[in-house]
């Protein structure tokens, strides 16, 4: 790997003796790790991440895509040390029951958020590319977590919910300097120029959503990347120009944390993962706008009376307010219902709640989101666990053969996870997987 000398040069002055180490631990393999949902017991290794306790280093990467547990949501690969946004959770969260993750996809933060979080909480995933919203979406929906809502909007458009949020999340898009050693191709595209674009662009984003952020709420800013402009200069800047304090983390003995006076820095040098730096803020600046609502033209949204959904059971029924809008039928928290709906109407929402299925004539097809909810309750729908070689099958979405069963819809799992839908129609099984999900590869 060669480096830029400016890349060089500019890291030299930030690490000073210790880059000669740094040098060399980024020509080094990086670890692989991954998080795992608490859909199950499940523990990938005896490694474990040491500021997330979900978290898990394996010896070795394994093709993800041939095994159906990652493609039923019991684990998620994701990097080690943007991880540590479980600490936050944990310490600065606690009163942050409305969240909002601005720079989503692919759904690592995401997804660790929607687990650690209170269940009462609401959390927002937004991705502004609309190609990876929907790889945000299938994240979240094989996650399982009933209170998300996934968004596609620029993040100008959520200066139309003022105050709306408790917490918002800003994984920023930056130079990537500390993905280089992960991916090489970062490595061709850095340039000074496009550092200071960077840092640009990551203040118009801070200054687009700020004001959705309420007052005294919490700001986590982070970046994949090692210079001070796109770090603390811009945490710097938070603090001065749009208002805000910053908040402390007890790191817990992981002393390889390097502290900075406005963030914490990860160098794979030190710590077993990528580079990475983040902050946590405390708003103290004012919102003095209330939320106006748009227009909205669509069909207005109904409950369901006296239809028939089968599966429809959900664990804790009398949480849910079932919900009908153009067939498609969506499970909501009650007591977050007011939320979800503000929501759908102010913003381009591409998932939200607990997609049930839809109403197609008299007959209601279920959704693969049903199916990999952690709410479903699988004691009320006909279940077949399928061997390793079905469950591929059922996930390329090419016909499988099962055992003798009941006509109408089944749930397919592999060792009692469940990862979607067919209907028995006697002489054959009609595969629901969603096609854009399917694996492709010959495995």
């Amino acid at each position: 790997m060669i480096l830029p000398e400016a890349f060089i040069f500019r890291t030299k002055n930030i690490l000073e003796d210790e880059f000669p180490a740094f040098e060399q631990a980024i020509q080094e393999v990086p670890p692989t790790s991954v998080r795992v949902n608490d859909k199950l017991d499940f523990r990938p290794s005896d490694e474990q991440v040491a500021w997330c306790s979900s978290g898990f280093y394996l010896k070795e990467r394994p093709l993800f895509t041939a095994d159906p547990l990652f493609h039923a949501g019991l684990y998620y690969v994701q990097e080690a040390s943007s991880m540590f946004l479980s600490q936050v959770v944990k310490q600065h969260f606690s009163e942050a029951r409305t969240v909002l993750d601005l720079c989503a996809a692919p759904g690592g933060k995401s997804t660790l958020l929607s687990q650690t979080l209170p269940e009462s909480s609401l959390l927002v995933c937004n991705e502004i590319i609309r190609s990876r919203a929907f790889i945000l979406a299938e994240n979240i929906i094989k996650w399982g977590n009933p209170n998300v809502v996934v968004t596609n909007n620029e993040p100008m458009d959520f200066d139309q919910l003022p105050g709306f949020f408790d917490a918002i999340v800003i994984d920023a898009p930056c130079s990537g300097e500390g993905m280089f050693r992960k991916d090489p191709g970062a490595i061709q595209e850095w340039s000074e120029y496009n550092v200071k674009l960077c840092a640009a662009r990551q203040r118009e984003i801070l200054t687009s959503v700020w004001d959705a952020l309420k007052t005294d709420g919490v700001l986590v800013y982070s970046t994949c990347t090692y210079n001070r402009e796109e770090n603390e200069e811009n945490v710097r800047w938070i603090c001065d120009e749009l208002g805000a304090d910053l908040l402390k983390m007890e790191l817990g003995g992981n002393e390889d944390i390097t502290v900075t006076d406005f963030g914490y820095r990860f160098y794979p040098h030190k710590t077993k993962g990528e580079g990475f730096f983040l902050s946590v803020l405390r708003k103290n600046s004012d919102v003095n706008r209330t939320i106006k609502l748009k227009n909205d033209s669509r069909k207005t949204s109904k409950p369901v009376n006296k239809i028939n959904i089968q599966p429809l059971s959900l664990l804790e029924p009398e949480r849910w307010e079932i919900i009908s809008e153009n067939n498609f039928i969506n499970a909501y928290d009650k007591n977050r219902l007011n939320d979800f709906l503000l929501l759908k109407k102010q913003l381009s929402c591409m998932h939200s709640g607990i997609l049930l299925g839809e109403i197609k004539g008299s007959d209601f097809i279920p959704s693969t989101c049903s199916a990999l909810s952690k709410k479903l309750n699988k004691e009320s729908v006909n279940v077949v666990d399928v061997d390793y070689r079905n469950a591929i099958s059922f996930l390329k979405k090419e016909a499988i053969q099962l055992p003798e069963s009941e006509r109408g819809y089944i749930l397919i799992t592999f060792k009692n996870q469940p990862l979607g839908w067919v209907k028995n129609v006697g002489n054959r099984c009609n595969n629901l997987y969603p096609t854009e999900w399917r694996i492709r590869m010959k495995i």
